[in-house]
Formats: C-alpha cells, structure tokens, sequence
C-alpha cells in the first residue's frame, strides 16, 4: 500500500496549529510511532506535506520532512508551492531543488492561503512542476482554519488551470470534501486531474469504529461512494489518510468499506505508484 497524503511536520500555516501534539516531538519519535503505524497498516510507502516555513535554504519547506525521512524508509517529500513568493531568485531555488529529485509533487494550500488555482502567482510553479515532471497537489475543500476563506478551496475552480496547463497532472486533496461530487466532476472531465482521498473522517479510533459517530460514517461512505461512480475514473483516484489525524489501520478499513474491492489495487497502491513515479 502506499499513503499519498500524511503529515510528518506542524504545516505552519495561517490559523494551524501542529495538527498533533506528536508533531512538536523529536523527529526520531515521531519516526518511531510512524514506522509503527505504517507497519500496522501496511503501507510501504507514504508522500508526507511540508512546512509554510519557507527560507532562503529550504524554498519548498522540506527540511523536517527529508529529516523525517532519514529515519522512515518509503518517505517521500511533498514541497510547498508558495504563491506569496514568486520572485526570480526563490524560484531559481525551487528549480534548484526539484531538479534533485527529492521532491515528488507540490501543494498549493488553497483557503489556508488567500489564492485561488487560477491566480498568476502559481503559474511559475506550474511551469516548474510540467518542467520537472511532478503532480501539483491542490488542498480543496473544509480547512483546519477560522482564517482560511473557502471560495478560494472549491474544487471547481481547478477545472479552470487543469485546461489551461494539460502537460501539469492535478491532484485534489480530500476529494474537495464535502463538495465531492464537484471534485468528482473535475476529475471526470479533466484526464489530468486526480484526487486524493485523505481526512474525509478524522479524530481518534472510535470514530471510526463506536457507534456515536456511525451517521457520520455512513454518510461519509455514501458520499465518497457516490463521487467515485460519478467519476468513471477509478485510475484517478489515491488513497491517503491524512496520519496523524487518524490511525493509519483505521483509515485504511474505513476507505476499504466505501471503495469496491475489484478497485482496491489500483486505489490503494497502482494509480500512485503510476503518477508519483515511484
């Protein structure tokens, strides 16, 4: 299995706390509970975010993630495509930094940050991700934050730069929760368009097994259900669990009950290991 969206390093972004009190450990503990995690599930691989915490040395925010990875075999980085800094010399930087091949996709932080897709201040990285053959991964949908605006994370709005950029390959975080089925629209009309299917449930193991939260469950299913049969697309989609909102065993069963089995390979592990080339 591989994981395409989990958290390694607090994302610093505007109103975001750490996400979990064990990301302010030290990187070797929470290698530790990663390692565990991932054995239990079962994953082998996992894409992990970066920081908002861009500088001169580290224009992607990954240097807490590549530490992380040190110590977590499978541990790809996902950099940060800041569209607060589009200046010659940090994009230098960036292209610096991709042609290492140490980074396998962006993220633009749509809502998180006050730009929508289809701002200039992204095309540079647009270029850089066609350039550098990697996907370029929007957050859409619910934010963790009172001071994101949402309009700017509908999915979409991703529809407009998946046609004016074709060689770029999009990926929607959280399948655009809770507007799924536009995401879905997206990713059926767009053959460059991809979405992931991490944090549409979050908290602790009885979420996801007591019965206090069964509604939301099922609702959840049902609207995930009804996104991927709406797609016709099952080569789109990616399995992620946006750890460590939530167990990675927890997770993985609860995107289980609500993909059918004969698509698990391709959701789980193929579609993946296709477009981050790993």
């Amino acid at each position: 299995m591989i994981d395409v969206h989990i958290h390694g390093v607090p994302p610093c972004l505007p109103g975001v706390g750490s996400l979990s009190p064990l990301l302010e450990m030290p990187t070797q503990t929470i290698a530790s509970v990663l390692q565990e995690q991932m054995r239990a599930a079962g994953v082998q691989q996992v894409l992990a975010m970066g920081s908002w915490n861009i500088t001169p040395g580290d224009p992607l925010g990954i240097a807490g993630t590549l530490q992380l990875g040190q110590h977590v075999a499978g541990l790809h980085a996902i950099g940060v495509a800041d569209p607060t800094r589009t200046d010659a010399e940090h994009l230098r930087r960036v292209a610096t930094v991709l042609a290492t091949g140490q980074v396998r996709a962006l993220k633009g932080y749509l809502g998180y940050l006050h730009f929508g897709p289809d701002a200039p201040q992204y095309v540079p990285y647009y270029e850089l991700a066609a350039r550098h053959n990697v996907p370029f991964v929007f957050h859409t949908g619910d934010t963790y934050s009172p001071r994101a605006k949402l309009r700017f994370a509908q999915p979409l709005l991703v529809d407009e730069v998946a046609v004016d950029h074709p060689d770029v390959r999009f990926v929607l975080a959280h399948v655009g929760n809770p507007w799924m089925t536009d995401a879905a629209e997206v990713v059926y009309k767009n053959v460059n368009v991809w979405a992931d299917l991490s944090g549409l449930l979050v908290g602790e193991d009885s979420v996801f097994q007591g019965e206090e939260k069964q509604d939301a469950r099922a609702d959840a299913i049902h609207n995930l259900a009804r996104a991927f049969h709406y797609a016709e697309r099952p080569n789109r989609f990616l399995y992620g669990s946006d750890w460590p909102l939530a167990s990675m065993p927890a997770y993985r069963d609860f995107i289980r009950s609500a993909i059918p089995p004969m698509h698990h390979p391709l959701v789980f592990e193929d579609n993946a290991r296709t477009l981050f080339r790993l």
